[in-house]
Order: C-alpha cells, then structure tokens, then sequence
C-alpha cells in the first residue's frame, strides 16, 4: 500500500481518507460523539417521517417541507458518517475513485437541497406569519410539489460539476486525501495540475447558492418580525418571536460552519489543519440533529402526535 501512495500515478484506483489529521490517536474518542449525534439524527428524522405520514391532519405545506428537509438530512448524514465511523473503530480508510466522486456529490447536492428548502420553509412561515388568509391558495400541494423538484433539480444541477471537474484532474501526486470525506477541495488540492476552475466554481457556487438562500431568508424573516411587532399582545409577540429565533438558530447552524469551512479551507492557510476537518465533519451532523427538535419537538402539532405515539396504551 505504501508503494502506491508514493510512486506516480494517474487517476487512482483507490484514494486514503486519513480521518481527522494530527488527532489519529484520539479518533476512538472522537467516534464517540459522532455516532451518538448520529444516533439521535437517524432516530429524529425517522420520527417526524414516520408522524407526519401517519396522520392525515399533518398533511399540509409547513410539514411536507419537514419531511423534505428530515430527508435530505438523512441521506446527507449517511452518506458520509458510516464511513467515517468505519475509520475511526477499524481503521478502514481505503475509498474507491468512484465512491469517492459519488459521495462528493451526494454531500453537496443534498447540502444545497437542505439550503433551498430552508428558503422554502422561511416562505411558508412568511406567508402563515404576514398572510394568513391567503396561506392554502398560495401555498397548495401542486405549489409545494413544484418547489420540492426545483430544489431538487437546482442542486442536481449546480453539483454536477464537482465530481466532473475532480475526475478529469491527473493525481500523480498522491492519494492519500487529509479528511474525514470526499470533500471537493480536499481531493482537488491532490491533483498535479491547475485547479483555479474547481477552486473558483467552488466559490461561486457557494455565494450564487448559498448566498442567494442565505438573502431570500433574511427577507422572509425581515418581513416575519415586523409582523410580529405588530401582534396585538405580549405573549403573541414572544410566542412566535421564540419560534423565529430557534429557526435562525437553526439556519445559522448550516450557514455558518459552511461559509467558515469552505472559506478557510482556500484561504485559512494558519488554521490548524485537524481543526479545519473536525469543523467541516462536525458540520454534516449538526443539522440533522438540530432540526428534528427544532422544527419537530418544538412545533405543537408534532410534540402532541409523539406524546400520542408514546402514551396511547396509557390513554
């Protein structure tokens, strides 16, 4: 194995994906969040899924959204942590050039499938909020049938060039990748050649994508919290104002970590390099974990069907 990773090669089988550099002896103890987070994504996401389709009277905008989201969490968590955890306990670190290129896409396309449907649930909580009356003729199934593929084909679309621009890249180099994923730059930054065009449409697709969702829902929450203040009593205001700051919070809990590791990976040239790949690991489970309470737990409708769900011999 050794032979292969230090002599010239072109397009290689196999790539190594070393985990969380510098921190390899620690990689036992660093499993043991990334599975319980893991845990606690897989089991959350399945819950909303499993009430929402349960019962008809959650059949409406605001949680075909959820089940949307719960979804594209699941695949974008799965696709990576399994073998993360895989190196961390067995030290099984060898990926396939094919893998490799398809969990690449994977992560980003659903990525930016979470980051639209985020723009898409700020909407729906503009129009309940600002609208209300006009919420079941603006928002019908068809529309949110509509919203649901755009999203879909927008990040199909926007990732496609990823793993098209790494795989006509020669790796003559090595093929030993220093993270925890196929990450885009990561694989790119082994390659013998001049890869200014990954580096740039990386950048562009981050702020034309990113930056775009990241403006629509400012917007929509610009526009959600002059309608609060203009809610008739106190508890309404802080009713629904609690509501919007646990959605930022979880908003903020994509963007963030996105921008930052994305940025610095190009330009953090005296950030720690583990500290970098913990940041960017650790941002594929957050989300997921994060959503399901924030957007399940804490939504009234949701909580009762799961206190229903658990209690029902009882009652």
């Amino acid at each position: 194995m050794s032979d292969s990773n230090t002599t010239d090669f072109t397009n290689p089988s196999t790539f190594i994906l070393l985990g969380i550099p510098g921190l390899e002896a620690a990689h036992i103890w660093i499993s043991i969040p990334f599975c319980t987070m893991y845990a606690i994504a897989l089991l959350g996401n399945f819950t909303i899924l499993f009430i929402v389709k349960r019962e008809p009277s959650l059949h409406e905008p605001m949680f075909y959204f959820l089940c949307m989201l719960a979804v594209t969490d699941l695949v974008m968590s799965t696709s990576t942590v399994p073998k993360m955890l895989s190196i961390f306990w067995f030290n099984s670190r060898e990926i396939s050039f094919s893998a490799c290129l398809t969990q690449m896409y994977f992560v980003y396309s659903f990525s930016a499938m979470e980051s639209g449907i985020l723009v898409a649930m700020a909407f729906d909580r503009y129009v309940a909020i600002c609208h209300p009356l006009r919420h079941s003729t603006i928002l019908t199934n068809s529309v949110v049938a509509k919203i649901g593929l755009a999203m879909v084909l927008r990040s199909c679309i926007f990732t496609l060039p990823y793993p098209f621009l790494a795989r006509q890249w020669p790796y003559c180099r090595t093929n030993i990748i220093p993270h925890s994923y196929c990450r885009h730059i990561a694989v790119v930054n082994l390659a013998c050649a001049d890869i200014r065009i990954s580096s740039y449409y990386g950048l562009f697709n981050l702020f034309s994508v990113n930056g775009m969702d990241v403006f629509f829902i400012t917007v929509s929450y610009t526009q959600i919290l002059r309608a609060i203040f203009h809610l008739p009593t106190k508890d309404a205001q802080l009713k629904t104002f609690g509501t919007c700051i646990s959605h930022l919070c979880a908003i903020l809990a994509l963007y963030i970590p996105d921008f930052f590791s994305s940025l610095t990976q190009r330009f953090g040239h005296n950030v720690p390099r583990h500290f970098l790949v913990l940041i960017a690991s650790v941002y594929l489970l957050v989300p997921p974990v994060l959503h399901p309470i924030i957007y399940g737990v804490r939504t009234k409708q949701i909580r009762g069907r799961l206190l229903q769900l658990f209690f029902h011999k009882e009652t």
